[in-house]
């Protein structure tokens, strides 16, 4: 038998669609990070880490969603930088972004994966 690696299981399971709340976070441990999931409007599903670089404070999942120029953003409740969804970027400093992770929904189950690579 072969033993596992502890990255045998990259996805995570972590809720049901349906339970998320439009536009609303909610935190969840995800491979032993604090995880903010947001759905929105459009049913897409987006997960970032939880801390604020500006508050040093877990809080993006209390944030407000929207839109900006067609980008999906949440902005922290503390300081109201907005971050983008898709890849954790704040938009109004370049120099700064939260971790974001990748997101899969099978069988109305959402799966959080491993933090993505910046394409930079």
């Amino acid at each position: 038998m072969t033993p596992r690696s502890p990255y045998a299981e990259e996805w995570q399971p972590v809720c049901r669609v349906a339970e998320l709340e439009v536009e609303r976070g909610v935190t969840a441990l995800v491979h032993g990070q604090a995880i903010a999931i947001f759905r929105t409007q459009d049913d897409h599903v987006y997960a970032l880490g939880n801390h604020d670089p500006f508050a040093k404070a877990s809080v993006i999942a209390r944030g407000i969603v929207g839109t900006r120029d067609q980008v999906p953003f949440v902005a922290s409740p503390s300081h109201k930088h907005a971050f983008d969804l898709r890849s954790g970027k704040c938009l109004e400093d370049a120099h700064v972004s939260v971790p974001a992770y990748d997101v899969k929904v099978v069988d109305g189950v959402v799966h959080i994966g491993h933090r993505k690579v910046d394409a930079a």
